[in-house]
C-alpha cells in the first residue's frame, strides 16, 4: 500500500534564517524528520529510521512538498519527496522500520 503526506513550510520557517542567509534552503535534518515523522505517523506500533537518503534539490521556504512511501515485506520502506510548483523529484531514500515494544 502506497501512502502520501504533503507538507508546506512557512515562508518564514526558523531553520531558513541561518541556513543560509540570503539564499534559504530548508535543512536535511529537517526534511529528513519530515520523512519519519509521515512513516511513523502511517506504521503505527513501529519506529522507522534512514537507511539512506540522497538529496537532488533544494527545498526553500514557502515550498510545498509530497513525501510518498511504500513499506515492503522486508521492514523496508522506500521513500521519495517530491516539490510541487513546478513537481521535481527533491530527495529520495530508504527508511528501516522496526517494531517497537508495547
Amino acid at each position: 500500500m502506497r501512502h502520501s503526506l504533503e507538507v508546506r513550510f512557512a515562508i518564514d520557517h526558523p531553520t531558513a534564517a541561518g541556513h543560509f542567509p540570503g539564499n534559504p534552503i530548508i535543512p536535511g535534518a529537517v526534511l529528513l524528520d519530515e520523512v519519519l515523522l509521515a512513516v511513523a505517523g502511517a506504521s503505527s506500533g513501529e519506529r522507522s529510521i534512514i537507511r539512506s537518503a540522497k538529496f537532488l534539490q533544494p527545498v526553500r521556504p514557502g515550498d510545498a512538498l509530497v513525501i510518498r512511501w511504500e513499506p515492503e515485506s522486508n521492514g523496508l520502506a522506500k521513500f521519495e519527496c517530491r516539490l510541487l510548483d513546478p513537481e521535481r523529484l527533491a530527495l529520495i531514500g530508504t527508511v528501516q522500520l522496526e517494531a517497537t515494544a508495547r
